[in-house]
């Protein structure tokens, strides 16, 4: 046991260093994803075929290619573009691209539990499909979208650890800089797993609490 402890007080700095990254990319990923998903859930919903289609497109072809990727790709193609750019915001955008596609899904589907009676009754009553969609369907939307949207961000904060293997120090980088300083992986990977529990948790928390308060609100 006392071995188990040692190797978080003899590297302490370290995993903070690890666990601070993870917490700045997933913050920074969090709200990119979020602007991005919504723009796209709104051309997925438009009455503008080419805003669909280009929405549609977005999203099957970003879903269905594995994010490791979409790592690669920003990494290690976009630099041959003479486009200069760090690891870290490289994995940031990877990480906003690829999180947005399931954004704009949770939000079309939560778009889609609201009666198409309403958006119908707002447009003869001569509001545009922005007002209509922020001040009709989106609001009612809210309490079908909240609980799906915490899971695919809970999702994305595992995912920061892909990050490790694009040279980028966060919490998924932490075995290898240990394992060069000799010390025993079972050890470390318990304590990163206890890192990330802290982390998912509060969220895990958040999304049972919202569906508990809004499934006796229905």
């Amino acid at each position: 046991m006392g071995e188990f402890f040692r190797v978080l007080t003899d590297n302490g700095q370290l995993f903070v260093d690890g666990f601070t990254n993870t917490v700045k990319l997933f913050l920074i990923a969090a709200v990119g994803s979020l602007v991005l998903g919504m723009l796209l859930g709104a051309m997925r919903v438009s009455p503008v075929p080419a805003l669909r289609a280009f929405g549609a497109t977005y999203v099957n072809l970003v879903r269905n290619t594995p994010l490791t990727l979409v790592f690669a790709f920003l990494v290690f193609a976009v630099p041959k573009l003479d486009v200069n750019i760090d690891y870290f915001a490289s994995a940031t955008i990877a990480l906003t691209v690829y999180t947005s596609a399931f954004v704009c899904e949770v939000i079309r589907s939560g778009v889609n539990t609201v009666a198409a009676g309403q958006a119908e009754a707002a447009r003869a009553l001569g509001m545009t499909f922005g007002q209509v969609l922020t001040l009709i369907v989106l609001p009612q939307a809210l309490r079908a979208m909240v609980p799906p949207m915490v899971s695919v961000f809970i999702a994305m904060l595992k995912n920061t650890t892909i990050a490790a293997g694009f040279s980028v120090l966060e919490a998924g980088a932490i075995p290898a800089y240990m394992a060069e300083r000799g010390e025993p992986q079972f050890a470390v990977l318990l304590w990163i797993t206890i890192g990330f529990l802290i982390l998912i948790l509060p969220l895990v928390a958040l999304q049972r609490f919202l569906e508990r308060k809004w499934r006796v609100a229905r």
